[in-house]
Parts: C-alpha cells; structure tokens; sequence
C-alpha cells in the first residue's frame, strides 16, 4: 500500500492569503508575505490594493510578495473620476475591502460580475455607514455595485460600538476588523444576528491581526444579560464558535507591523484532495497542512473519520501532513455552518456511502458564487443519486454498495463555481477519469485552486 501512496501539497490558503496581503498594505514599511496563493481572487485584492497606494512586487527567491505598505487607502477626488475597484466574483476581496477602503479616504466605485452584483452587502454598510462612510447603491439595494466615499471611520459616530449581524456572512466581521485599526477611536464589535456561520473564518483573521503586531481583545458573556469578561486575545486558544450576543472583540487604533510572513496551507484545497483518498483506488497523503489551523475546513479529517475512513496525521515543525485511506463510507449527520465551504465536496462523498447522510445549518450557501444548496443537488441526480435540498442543506441517499460514475454522454455543470467543479471531480475515480473531459467550465477552478487538475490527474 505505501508504494501505492499519492503524495501531494496542499495549496496556499485562499483565505489566509487574502488576509495577509491586505493586512502588509496596510503596515508602513516592507513586509514579505510567502506561500502566497496565486489565484483570479487574490489578483483582484491585490489590484485594488495597488490601485489605492500599495506597491508590491514578485518575490526573486519564493512563492509570494513583496509588498511596501500604504499609509490609508486612498482613491478618487470625486465620483467621477472615483478608483475602479473590480471585484470580479470574489465575495471575499469585495466584503474585506469595502470595510478597508471606507477606512481611507477619496472616491471608490466597487464592482465586479454579474453574480456578485446579486451577493448580499446590506449589513456591512449599515455599519459602515453609521462609522461615517457614505455609501450609495448603483444598482440592486443591499448588493453591489457601491459607490464609496470614504472619510476615515469614527467609532464616535455610533457610540463606539457596532452589532455585527453574522447569519449571512463572517466577511462582514473579519472585514471591519481589519478596518478597525485604522479608524480614529477604540471600536468594539460585537457577534450580533440569529446565529453566527463561519466563526472560524474569524479566528483566522484575528490570528493575522496577532501576527502583525495587534492586540485584539476578546470579550464573551455566558447569555446575554451577564457582564462581560475581557482577556488579552489568544486566537489559537479562542472560541471554535461564537453565539450572538454574547462575544465581541475590542480594537484599538493601531499601526500593523511591517515583517516577514508565511501563509499556511489551505484545508479547503486539501479537501478535495483528502477526500479522493477515501473513494479512490489508492491513499492520498497531502503536505503542508497546519494540523492546529484556525481554518473551519480542518474538520474534513474529522468528517472523514465520522464517514468511517481511515485517517492518518503526522506533526512537523510549523506544518504537518495527513493521509486518507480507500474506506468504506457510511452516511453521516453534520451541522456545516463552520465549514460550509466543503458541503459540496461532503455531498459527493455521501453519494459514496452506505445510508443517508444530512447537511444542515447551511442556509446562507444559497448566495455563494452559486446556489451551493441547488447545484450540488442536481449534478448527483444526474448519475442516479436521491438528493434533497432543503432550505438550509442537503439530505443524500447513498449508492453503495454501487458507485456514482457518469456514463460517456454525461455532462455537468460548474455552475460557474470553482468549489462545484472540483467536488464534481471526485465522481470520476471510479472509472479513473478526469472529471475536466465533464464539466462545462473546467477553468473556474483558478478562482482558488489553479493547478487542481494538473495536481487532480495524479490521483487517478
């Protein structure tokens, strides 16, 4: 079997990635960010970076940038002649840096694709406004495109304090605490809304914040009539979840530290990679994975547990590994709302396992670069799969002992969605194909993962 073995490295995380480039640009001085992911969505933040005052240029010796920071983001004189910040798909740049750039100063139109001019905002700029932005909508109310006139925030303006309503998105969250340090006053923000999804997207911002010299300050209450209780930020020691009403974290003005940075690998890439190993013919050991990262997506390997696969982890020095086995799966029932990014890939492996298998938790999926409720559904009908979508996830009936594998006039659809693609390309390895041959839009996987079929063909 170890002669057998796929060994592959994990991409840079996305996520992280995002969060490292904007937090150098924001520090006065150099830095040097490493293992930076390149991606259509980090050209799209690190463009509108630039254009706002950055200066960033390749690194000679290794993956990632160099990049000379700005002092606040500044852009246009008037709206006219307002800085064109092209956002294109990625929900991430546009969610980030509309909180950052309202940190600035000048004129800022902010747009992008079709889809993304349909992905909810309204939230973000309700807060943002009340900080003193002045935002105005170009077209759908509470959607993009905006047109940005920023003044600095002033956490005075609304009482130093803003609820962050979190059922929809944890951008919103991550994207002013990055602003926040820039702003004119100590500004406290506080996990507001029915519930909170993605919490961990917001541990890894924290983390950044730590690493470039901040020092957040978490407060959490037992329900929200008790008083609160503040200790400096640990992120690596933080909640793994949040409930509204009762977390807030507390930032002051700050100056971000100019250094030397890595980025970890991305659990999200390595998903899918994971996950072949379960239901192909042979194991996939994947590299460069931080065994105690903050990224949601760490729970595929407890997933995969959960589904019966045999899982196998190795620490390192700063990284570690993990190898899945070919397993026989059976159903599972997972509340997603910290990891929805992998529902899709979920859905494919309980298309592969014995018993029904239960999604939940997941409603704000809906508005992603595609419906990732709906698209997931349809493409496991149609080699044969039962497949419920419900309001808020996915209800899979599994074909084993069978296999789900599409026949020669079987075609699917991305749905324009990098993460549908690549889920997609696990029902190929029964038949040792490359699910590329399938799909309508095979290319949409550089919007996060821009090698994956070239790195997917070695696990066939």
């Amino acid at each position: 079997m170890a002669d057998d073995l796929v060994r592959l490295t994990a991409p840079a995380s996305k996520s992280a990635s995002h969060r490292y480039i904007i937090a150098a640009a924001l520090a006065p001085g150099v830095s040097r960010v490493r293992h930076v992911l390149e991606s259509r969505d980090l050209e799209r933040t690190r463009a509108i970076l630039c254009a706002a005052g950055a200066v960033m240029r390749p690194l000679a010796d290794a993956d990632g940038w160099e990049v000379r920071g700005l002092t606040r983001p500044q852009g246009g004189s008037d709206a006219d002649g307002a800085l064109s910040c092209d956002v294109h798909e990625s929900g991430t740049t546009c969610r980030l840096l509309t909180a950052v750039l309202a940190a600035g100063q000048g004129f800022f139109r902010i747009h992008g694709a079709d889809r993304m001019h349909e992905r909810p905002v309204g939230d973000l700029v309700r807060i943002l406004s009340a900080l003193g932005a002045d935002i105005r909508y170009e077209g759908q109310p509470g959607c993009p495109p905006l047109l940005l006139r920023a003044r600095g925030l002033d956490p005075a303006l609304c009482g130093g304090a803003a609820a962050v309503p979190m059922d929809v998105s944890s951008q919103y969250f991550s994207g002013l605490l990055l602003a926040a340090p820039l702003a004119r006053a100590p500004l406290v923000l506080e996990v507001a809304g029915d519930k909170a999804v993605s919490w961990p997207y917001v541990g890894l911002t924290l983390q950044c914040l730590e690493d470039f010299g901040l020092e957040p300050c978490l407060e959490t209450r037992e329900h929200p009539e008790a008083e609160w209780e503040a200790s400096v930020l640990r992120p690596r020691r933080e909640p793994r979840e949040a409930k509204p009403g009762c977390l807030r974290v507390r930032m002051k003005p700050a100056h971000y530290k100019a250094g030397d940075y890595s980025v970890e690998g991305d659990w999200s890439g390595a998903s899918y990679l994971l996950a072949a190993g379960a239901v192909g013919r042979r194991p996939v050991r994947v590299d460069d994975l931080r065994l105690d990262s903050l990224q949601g997506d760490r729970a595929i390997l407890d997933l995969l547990r959960s589904m019966g696969a045999k899982v196998e982890v190795e620490e390192g020095v700063g990284t570690g590994a993990a190898t899945v086995f070919p397993s026989r799966l059976k159903a599972v029932e997972a509340d997603m709302s910290a990891c929805p990014d992998i529902v899709p890939t979920l859905a494919v492996l309980a298309a592969f396992a014995e018993g029904t298998s239960r999604l939940h938790n997941v409603a704000h999926l809906r508005v992603k670069e595609s419906d990732r409720i709906a698209a997931p559904a349809a493409e496991l009908r149609k080699v044969g799969v039962s497949v419920e979508d419900r309001p808020d996830g996915l209800v899979v009936r599994g074909l084993y002992p069978e296999k789900p594998h599409p026949d020669a006039e079987t075609r699917f659809s991305a749905h324009n969605d990098h993460r549908i693609a690549m889920s997609l390309a696990l029902l190929g390895l029964p038949g040792r194909t490359n699910a590329a041959a399938w799909l309508d839009d095979p290319d949409v996987v550089a919007k996060s993962f821009p090698d994956f079929w070239n790195v997917w063909s070695k696990v066939l």
